[in-house]
């Protein structure tokens, strides 16, 4: 009886054991969520000496996108360690920020990593490469590894060939930082609209009718529908097309639709030639909608769609004042000054898209470049800089950010941000086209938006299929 007291009580003890791990940081970790030192919850995080070097290199850079991500990192850095004596800094300062998350607080640590010399046993990467500062922070991990060979130690980082180089330096624990990513699969991605094989209405079970003003809507049961949200389409094999008009605890509420009304609709002159093409168009139209998310494949329409309904609502409806385009330009902060004349002329050659568009919906005039210039006037047509939007309020506009698959998550959001009243956005992007070495499909601003804004009762996103553009776009987005 005493020995399996005995037993019970080591049980106990052994339960309560917590295994701490410690995490170096990269610097394009913090570049890419500047409150990347929060997310590692109850464990030690150890920033080395080299990245806040390059962080404060970063700052006072003309891109001010990353130098704000930079000075906001610094802060953060700054707000855990500000009180701590210089000893407590090297071996960790508690992080009561996750307190928020309702987890342990975590440690911080400061390595200086400049203290370190090749007369030690263990491999060091040679710091004197033109990778000096990868190889300096691969250290600091090879360093931790050495002293505590029992303990787990880890360096994250998004650099995949930092990655590869500090493995093949004998590093056991390299990661991704993956605090980002909003599904494990992009399959999983939202599409904006539910097919159900077959005959919809032989799935449910039971419906109910009701009438709420001027529209009638069917009931039907949240198990039928378990993954609907509001602004989202459903359809079958047959003739049935509904619109999710909201949705509660244990009911989905349809507003079914025509799919001739939808295919007949037209905004400046533009007809729908697919099904995705027709609900975005009611997406665009609703009133109720103040953003639209537009994903898909090139050539799918999306620029073409957000731009007709633009003219549409301007021109023929008087809704709003104004069209603003912007698009995500990586390499703007750099070359963008050295281009002569306007704003708006700097910006023509990643803009020049636009203008194909135009001249898609203007192709058939009798003066197709002067029916372009006479809308660019009479819609209030103006190119913007993602770069310069920051700190401004756009009222009474339609905004159209294009190109959003290549912005993180914290760029999305200081442009939507921006959004002021009686406005409505359309957010663009393909995901197949990422230029952004540290975004993946999983990880990109666009997918965060996407999964974030779905259940908002004012947004609606949509997949949009179908390469409309030609045979060949076709076949080199399917086989190449």
């Amino acid at each position: 009886m005493e020995s399996g007291s005995t037993l019970r009580v080591k049980t106990t003890a052994s339960l309560k054991s917590v295994v701490k791990k410690s995490y170096v940081l990269d610097t394009n970790v913090l570049l890419h969520d500047p409150m990347a030192v929060t997310a590692f919850k109850q464990h030690h995080v150890v920033i080395p000496m080299t990245v806040l070097e390059e962080l404060d290199h970063i700052k006072d850079r003309h891109d001010k996108t990353v130098s704000r991500e930079a000075r906001i990192a610094i802060q953060m850095i700054d707000k855990v360690v500000e009180s701590a004596s210089p000893q407590e800094i090297q071996e960790g300062v508690p992080v009561n920020v996750s307190d928020l998350e309702g987890s342990l607080p975590g440690t911080l640590a400061i390595f200086p990593d400049q203290l370190l010399s090749g007369d030690s046993a263990v491999p060091y990467l040679d710091s004197n490469q033109d990778q000096a500062n990868d190889n300096r922070i691969i250290n600091v991990a090879l360093r931790l590894q050495a002293e505590n060979p029992k303990e787990f130690v880890c360096l994250v980082t998004k650099d995949i060939n930092m990655r590869i180089k500090a493995k093949g330096s004998g590093l056991v624990h390299v990661e991704d930082y993956r605090r980002d990513r909003v599904l494990d699969d992009i399959d999983l991605l939202a599409t904006g609209y539910d097919h159900v094989e077959g005959d919809f209405w032989s799935t449910i079970s039971e419906v109910d009718t009701l009438r709420e003003g001027d529209c009638t809507l069917h009931r039907v049961p949240r198990k039928s529908l378990p993954d609907a949200y509001a602004n989202m389409f459903v359809y079958d094999d047959q003739e049935f097309l509904a619109f999710v008009k909201r949705v509660d605890r244990d009911f989905v509420y349809l507003r079914c639709d025509s799919r001739d009304k939808l295919m007949n609709k037209r905004f400046w002159g533009l007809a729908p030639r697919n099904l995705e093409q027709a609900m975005v168009m009611s997406l665009l139209d609703n009133d109720g909608v103040d953003m639209t998310v537009m994903t898909g494949p090139a050539g799918s329409g999306k620029t073409l769609l957000a731009l007709a309904y633009g003219l549409h609502a301007i021109l023929e409806m008087r809704k709003f004042s104004k069209l603003i385009v912007a698009r995500s330009t990586p390499p703007i902060a750099e070359e963008i000054g050295f281009l002569p004349g306007t704003e708006e002329e700097k910006m023509a050659p990643w803009l020049a898209a636009f203008d194909d568009n135009l001249e898609i919906l203007h192709g058939a005039d009798e003066s197709c470049h002067g029916s372009i210039n006479y809308v660019k006037e009479r819609a209030n047509i103006q190119f913007k800089s993602l770069n310069f939007m920051r700190g401004r309020s756009f009222n009474n506009a339609y905004i159209i950010i294009d190109e959003a698959q290549g912005l993180t998550q914290f760029q999305l959001k200081s442009v939507i941000s921006r959004v002021g009243a009686d406005s409505k956005i359309v957010v663009l992007g393909n995901l197949a086209q990422i230029d952004n070495k540290y975004i993946s499909p999983l990880t990109s601003g666009l997918t965060y938006l996407v999964e974030k804004s779905k259940k908002y009762p004012h947004a609606g996103v949509m997949h949009v299929n179908g390469i409309v553009r030609s045979r060949l776009a076709a076949f080199a987005e399917e086989n190449l």
